[in-house]
């Protein structure tokens, strides 16, 4: 019995590498980059979307990437990685690039492929912040904000209206679907996530997590990068985490 019980575990094991393998070499030449990653790195993190900031030190990908050392990945299909993979996975103004339904099916691969008592830590523009703009009256900063994206992204427009610029959060980019907090906390926790948090961007209790976004840097502005931003941490549930 012992022996038979062996072998299963060797044919088991030798299954996941095999798969693992064939999940990798679906990249094509960007399976040796993923290789070279995880064999070199003890502290495993991924970056999802990292467009033109690649963080050092993460395996960085993107659906289309901006440099050799940015693998591909397309977020809404299956991860090439095995589970419990990672120990952190970061994604900045990505999400909302996607539908929910797609968008939900990226978390919970996220899930799989973060070790128990990993972190997932998500960044993406607020809906309410942009909602509250249409309330009035405007604090400075959100005037800032509305004369800001109608200078900087509205060719064309003249006057300085909310309604503007929440169109504009909508339809420019190739936004799909904009969440608010309870919106990304529930599809958090319908992933499989727990200890749901949330953070000012920068700010973390874990130091491989602060000062990481980049989206301030990329649109030239991080004031107004962090007024738009919602940055969420979660880590696993126990009950998916095996």
């Amino acid at each position: 019995m012992l022996k038979q019980s062996d072998a299963v575990v060797g044919v088991v094991k030798d299954t996941r590498r095999i798969l693992g393998a064939l999940r990798h070499s679906s990249l094509g030449p960007n399976g040796r980059l993923i290789r070279r990653y995880l064999e070199t790195h003890e502290v495993r993190k991924l970056q999802i979307g990292a467009g033109p900031t690649a963080l050092d030190g993460w395996l960085c990908t993107d659906i289309d990437p901006k440099s050799e050392t940015t693998a591909y990945l397309d977020a809404t299909k299956p991860f090439p990685f095995e589970e419990g993979t990672f120990d952190y996975i970061y994604s900045e103004h990505m999400i909302e690039h996607i539908p929910w339904r797609e968008g939900l099916f990226m978390l919970r691969e996220c899930r799989r492929v973060l070790k128990p008592g990993g972190v997932l830590r998500v960044a993406t523009p607020d809906l309410k912040v942009l909602l509250d703009l249409y309330a009035g009256p405007h604090k400075p900063v959100e005037e800032r904000y509305i004369h800001w994206i109608t200078d900087t992204f509205l060719d064309g427009v003249k006057v300085y209206k909310p309604s503007f610029v929440i169109n504009n959060a909508f339809h420019n980019w190739g936004h799909q679907f904009l969440y608010d907090a309870e919106l990304l906390a529930m599809a958090l926790r319908e992933a499989g996530f727990t200890d749901i948090r949330q953070w000012p961007t920068g700010e973390s209790d874990d130091p491989a997590l602060r000062g990481i976004e980049s989206h301030g840097r990329n649109i030239a502005d991080d004031d107004m990068a962090a007024f738009e931003t919602m940055v969420f941490e979660a880590r696993p549930a126990e009950s998916h985490a095996h």
